[in-house]
């Protein structure tokens, strides 16, 4: 545990582990929000045989126009397609040590409950000098998702497993009318891998996102909803 911060020291400077989502973009809001942090970057994990937002399947045009919006620059790791987990793991690990030389003692996260998922961030960042947060952790997630949805958050489905969400889900807004068709056994927040999102508005950003959907496809045993951008237009702005 962390010792709290004494009166006129500096905030740690934390970067935000950025996935497009609604998840990762109300973490950054409420860790801007906390005032405890100062969170100067995002990180984000690029597929680069797309060049897309790993797991989401984001256009890098997408990801740069919210870092542009959260007033962030964004510090992107490329990995191969497929990407064995030990590639990953090396690549994580350079980022990391740069992150630490440039005076970054945080990564901020938006894990929900996971309990293996956190186990295994506090694994690997163990003995780095960086220390993982995680301000939304443990809160129910049907009231999360609905204080999302309150604040302003647009969002939209750009990635799903059809396993566990049918596939006209994809595309679909998260808004209350998404909440109130989910099949029952789906986390309201998809925080069981059920779907993924790409935020394009909402109190972290200082400007919305004006995005056209693009085509839906199917690959690699997911269903992904594409975004393409149009121009950024006002928008809320957050703190």
């Amino acid at each position: 545990m962390s010792e709290p911060r004494r009166p006129g020291t500096s905030r740690p400077k934390a970067v935000v582990s950025w996935s497009s989502g609604k998840d990762s973009a109300f973490a950054l809001y409420e860790a801007r929000r906390a005032g405890e942090l100062d969170v100067v970057g995002l990180l984000t994990t690029v597929t680069e045989t797309y060049g897309r937002v790993s797991m989401h399947g984001v256009r890098e045009s997408v990801l740069d126009a919210q870092a542009r919006a959260a007033g962030l620059p964004i510090r992107k790791v490329g990995i191969p397609s497929p990407c064995p987990n030990a590639v990953y793991e090396r690549a994580m690990s350079r980022t990391v040590d740069a992150l630490r030389q440039e005076g970054v003692s945080r990564i901020v996260f938006g894990d929900l409950f996971l309990e293996d998922i956190r186990a295994y961030r506090e694994e690997k960042l163990r003995g780095t000098g960086v220390e993982p947060v995680f301000p939304l952790w443990g809160r129910p997630t049907d009231r999360l998702a609905d204080e999302m949805i309150a604040s302003g958050v647009n969002a939209r489905i750009v990635a799903l497993d059809p396993r566990k969400l049918p596939a006209r889900f994809a595309g679909r807004s998260f808004d209350r009318d998404l909440l109130a068709e989910l099949p029952d056994g789906v986390d309201p927040c998809g925080e069981r891998g059920e779907f993924h999102t790409c935020v394009t508005a909402g109190p972290m950003f200082s400007a919305g996102l004006a995005v056209a959907p693009g085509p839906v496809v199917e690959r690699d045993g997911f269903v992904f909803a594409d975004l393409e951008l149009a121009e950024l237009t006002r928008g809320t702005r957050g703190p």
